[in-house]
């Protein structure tokens, strides 16, 4: 079993970054694919950012790439997303997630979920 805690979010403006950690407990982080989504009203969840975990490919949806970084600090059982540049168009509320395989999370997700944490962006 795996319980992963989001963080980090807030209002910032366009342009402006913000980064989102992912503290998990009951498992390490190195036997599972990591991974973030996002969801807006009104719209449908999406897979943001991943890294596998065996050799931790890291995977960007096209409209963060450039823009975001996943990371990934096993050790403290820590995930992060770093979000540069950021736009209006990525407020939503963001999810860590953790599968068995990076492939469970471009599948709609891995069996262990955050509580999200609010990102705003503003114009």
């Amino acid at each position: 079993q795996v319980q992963l805690v989001e963080s980090g979010g807030g209002l910032v403006q366009a342009g402006g970054s913000l980064k989102l950690s992912c503290a998990a407990s009951g498992r390490s982080l190195s036997n599972y694919a990591m991974g973030w989504f996002r969801q807006a009203p009104g719209k449908e969840r999406e897979l943001v950012a991943a890294r596998g975990w065996s050799d931790r490919i890291p995977y960007y949806a096209d409209f963060v790439k450039g823009r975001f970084a996943i990371s990934r600090d096993d050790a403290k059982n820590l995930a992060y997303l770093q979000m540069n540049n950021l736009k209006p168009e990525d407020t939503a509320v963001y999810y860590c997630n953790a599968g068995l395989s990076i492939t469970s999370l471009h599948r709609g997700g891995g069996a262990y979920w955050g509580q999200g944490t609010q990102v705003t962006v503003s114009s």
